[in-house]
Parts: C-alpha cells; structure tokens; sequence
C-alpha cells in the first residue's frame, strides 16, 4: 500500500495522541512543575474557577457531551465551572484571544483543546507563569506549553482500530479516503500516520489510499469534500472520517446516494446518537469512539488534582480519579482514559451519547 504525503511513524507516537509530544519523547519528562512536591493525600481545593476551552463550541455533539462532564464533575467538587470558544474548529486567533481574557481573569485552572500544537504557546505559558494550571483535552500542544494532555485513547490504538474497522467491510480491497478535520489538528494528524502504518502491513496489500481530504470540522465543507471524492474516484470503496463532524457528513451523503450507498463504506469517530440511523439502514457497518463525557470528566479531575497539589504533571505519579479510578502520568505528561469502544449494529442501543 502506497499512501500520499510525508510519512511520520506511528511507532514514535504511540504513547500519546500528539505528534508534537512524541517527537519530545527521547529527551523529555512530563513536565510539571519540577520545583513542586506532589500531596496525593490532600483535599481537593474548592472555589475554583476552572474555564474549558473546546476547539469548536458551537454546533459540535462531541464538545458539547465532553464539556457537560466537565461542568458535572466540577460543580459536584464545589468549584465554578466556566466555558468558552470558537463556532469555528481552526480558529487560532480566537483561542488565544480567550487564552488571554482567562489570563487576565485570574482562572485557577484551564482546559484546552488545542486548535493547533504550537500557536497557542505564547499565550499558554503567559498563563502557565502566572500560576494557571493549563492541561489540554482532546487535542494537544507542544509539551512545554501545558501541565498535562489527557488523550481520549493512544494514536496508535485509535489509527489501527479505524482501518481495522475498513479492511474488514471492504474484505480488505480497493482504494479507500481519509476525510479528516483540519489539517493542522494533531491529533488527528497523528491517527492518520497511524492509519497509514496500518495500512502498510501485508494484510492490507491491496488497499490503497489515495487522497487526505480536509472538512475542517465543518458540516457543510465536510459534506462537500466527501462528494468530490465520489466524483473524483468513482471506484472508491470507502471514507474513513477520524472526526464526529467529518463522519457524520459523509455517512450522510453515501446514505443519501443511490449510485453510492452499499457500496462505498463509511467508518471514522462518531457519536452512536449521530451514527444509529447509518449504522440501522447500513451505511456504516462499524465506528468507534470513546465515552467525550467522561474525556471532559477526567480532564475535570485532572484540572483540580494539578490546581490542589495532589499532582504536579511528573511522569510516574498517579491519582485517583473519583469513581473512574486510578490513572498514571506517563511520558510527556500524558494521561489516557482509555481504549477506543467499537459500535455496531449489535450494540449501539445500549449508548446514549
């Protein structure tokens, strides 16, 4: 399998969802405050403000699931939970201009999904050094520019099990697309080159990527980009879409599509609320996903735990998590929650999200 542009390796980018973390992974631990001593056994502060700050807040099933876990679990801990952000998935200025007022707004602590790795910085690290504590959800930045990432899953599990997923309903044969969000979002970008490592071990020797298409997590442009594949390769077998918004878009064009439906595949991330009417008239055989109420949850308790002592973002420490349990700070200071979940027809009734 030949796949287009630059390879990166999956390899490398295993043990965190973001590219930019990885590459820091032979020289660097978590970062941490490094002069502070963690207290596990300490309370957890209260009369917090804590402000996330969703990549897309607007419009986006996925943010809003993730940001009612958050708000539930901060609230329940007696703190003030604030949100904030953008209609618009690769708006940089506009987080940094949030970045900013939360700054000067003297929050406890902020919680980001990061448009893109390194564009945030300046304004992170503004915060970092005014005793902000800033962890990163969902999307990552640079290392030195938050406390701790909390990925939804490894890239490496989440690359893998999407083709998994497309080799099995095209019998593992034929050309196949990634309609991706933006083209700057790492964590995508690191699924993808985990897709692709996927797609070179033998048993996928006769699938062929051929063309990384960008939504920009945009309903519309999605919709689009999935229709000009169609006209484009007319002999596609598939879309994998990596985004709620992206899988969605082209589930609903193929659905909609008389020359297309039952034979062009469509798989990615998505919410079983958004998916049940493709996975019921099968359009989409199989997706997955992972719990976005209980990402924002854990980014919540994350959030406190750094803010009270009880963590500082050392690789090694861990904490427990209220009734989600314990989890450990690996390399770069990542925190995963866990492996992807997989939908289908046999169990998409017992979600609701």
């Amino acid at each position: 399998m030949r796949s287009p542009n630059v390879r990166r390796t999956c390899v490398a980018l295993a043990a965190a969802v973001s590219l930019t973390a990885a590459l820091t992974a032979c020289g660097a631990e978590g970062d941490g405050d490094r002069d502070a001593t963690a207290e596990p056994d300490s309370s957890t502060r209260t009369g917090l403000t804590v402000a996330f700050l969703p990549k897309q807040r607007d419009n986006n099933l996925y943010f809003t699931n993730a940001d009612l876990g958050a708000k539930t679990v901060v609230e329940e801990l007696g703190s003030v939970y604030e949100d904030f952000g953008s209609s618009n998935a690769t708006d940089t200025i506009g987080q940094n201009s949030y970045i900013k007022m939360l700054r000067r707004q003297e929050v406890d602590a902020l919680a980001v999904s990061a448009v893109h790795p390194a564009k945030l910085c300046t304004e992170l690290k503004k915060a970092m050094k005014q005793g902000v504590t800033v962890v990163t959800y969902d999307s990552d930045t640079r290392p030195e520019c938050r406390d701790v990432f909390v990925s939804q899953a490894s890239a490496e599990d989440l690359g893998r099990t999407q083709v998994r997923l497309m080799a099995e309903q095209i019998g593992d044969r034929g050309r196949i697309a990634i309609l991706s969000g933006s083209e700057g979002a790492e964590n995508q970008n690191s699924w993808i080159d985990c897709m692709k490592d996927e797609l070179d071990k033998p048993e996928h020797k006769d699938v062929e990527l051929v063309e990384i298409a960008y939504g920009d997590d945009d309903p519309d442009k999605s919709a689009e980009e999935t229709r000009r594949l169609l006209r484009k390769y007319p002999d596609l077998k598939g879309i994998i879409s990596p985004t709620t918004i992206g899988i969605e878009a082209a589930a609903r064009v193929v659905s909609g599509s008389a020359a297309h439906k039952g034979k062009v595949r469509v798989t990615g991330l998505g919410t079983p609320n958004e998916m049940r009417a493709y996975v019921e008239d099968g359009t989409v055989e199989a997706f997955a996903l992972w719990d976005p109420a209980k990402l924002g949850e854990l980014t919540a308790r994350t959030a406190l735990a750094l803010s009270s002592g009880r963590i500082t973002g050392r690789r090694g420490e861990t904490f427990k998590a209220g009734d989600m349990g314990e989890y450990t700070i690996d390399e770069d200071g990542v925190i995963t929650l866990g492996k992807p979940q997989v939908f289908d027809k046999g169990n998409i009734e017992r979600f609701d999200f």
